[in-house]
């Protein structure tokens, strides 16, 4: 590709963000000008990208002239007020927000599972980056839904404190610190210690018993897929992991599917590593997933209380392929189709 684009990245000295510049930079995206925008609190700070180094500025609603692609990881509330400022500006905002996820005027893309929906950003400028424990979901699950139509998913995720942010980090590693040494550990991130335990709670409750995280897995896995009628329930869990999202995943489908099928398909799945040995103790774990874009999956298994399912063990980077890979990979096909 000859043509070089100028790049935003709003929320740049956040932990998405940093991987985002890594991303763009390893991936060789051919970025022209590289705007660096963040709060007020960061102006005149600098960032490393590639081998040199970049300002960043505050983040304003004029931030915008002669921007191609706006990458956002800047908060909901600043994709609220910014994405439209930037999309009126002329660029094409990837946002990793929940803010613009359900809107239907907005695509909601994972680029192995529904690339042509990017097409549709021309509506409002926006293209909505989904929320990483879904991501690594549909793509292992579009080549099996693709073949045998996925009727019900039951998905329990095992999530890793870097999905709050580097605070959340922070937390993990000063209470695991404190309790090893004898000493009380503080909370304040989290509503209960999270060091050595296991949090059945993020995002808010929802009156219906559900929490918020859950609830965006149910309504983008529909969206993604673009099949209404599957029906989805989630229950969503912090654990004491520093990096790498974990799913259980149990789905039914319509035709019927057997392990060897299901392992023989995702093995020739766009960005899926099929790992799965378990007599040889081979499965997937977050610390191998750990710095990679891929989504590896395991534990493939019939499940013998129905007719038609199977169980899979999901693990990938929840900051990389559930976050800035993903944005990023959007921007690519921004730049090869449509710009």
């Amino acid at each position: 590709m000859s043509r070089k684009f100028n790049v935003a990245v709003a929320g740049a000295t956040g932990a998405v963000g940093n991987e985002m510049l890594k991303i763009l930079h390893e991936r060789k995206f051919p970025v022209g000008e590289l705007r660096l925008l963040a709060s007020e609190r960061s102006e005149g700070s600098f960032l490393e990208f590639g081998d040199g180094e970049y300002m960043v500025h505050k983040l304003t609603k004029d931030s915008f002239a002669d921007i191609d692609i706006a990458l956002f990881s800047a908060g909901g509330d600043r994709s609220r007020e910014f994405c439209p400022a930037a999309a009126a500006a002329g660029a094409v905002c990837v946002d990793n927000s929940s803010a613009w996820r359900m809107d239907p005027e907005v695509p909601l893309v994972v680029p192995e599972v529904n690339p042509q929906d990017v097409a549709l950003y021309k509506k409002k400028g926006i293209i909505a980056n989904p929320n990483c424990s879904t991501i690594q979901m549909v793509v292992a699950l579009k080549p099996l839904h693709d073949a045998a139509r996925i009727t019900r998913i039951v998905v329990s995720t095992y999530q890793a404190v870097s999905g709050s942010g580097q605070k959340a980090i922070d937390e993990l590693r000063i209470q695991s610190g404190e309790l090893l040494n004898g000493r009380s550990a503080p909370c304040k991130v989290y509503p209960h210690q999270i060091a050595f335990n296991c949090l059945p709670h993020i995002d808010s409750f929802l009156d219906s018993g559900y929490t918020k995280e859950e609830m965006k897995m149910v309504n983008e896995t529909r969206k993604i897929m673009g099949d209404e009628r599957i029906r989805v329930t989630a229950t969503t869990v912090r654990v004491p992991v520093f990096y790498g999202h974990s799913e259980s995943v149990n789905i039914e489908t319509e035709k019927k599917l057997t392990p060897d099928q299901a392992r023989q398909l995702l093995s020739r799945a766009p960005g899926v590593l099929v790992v799965d040995d378990p007599s040889k103790g081979l499965y997937p774990l977050p610390i191998d997933a750990a710095g990679q874009d891929l989504t590896y999956v395991g534990r493939i298994r019939e499940d013998e209380s129905i007719s038609n399912g199977l169980n899979l063990w999901v693990v990938a980077d929840n900051l990389r392929k559930g976050a800035a890979t993903n944005a990023v990979q959007i921007a690519e096909l921004l730049a090869e189709k449509y710009l």
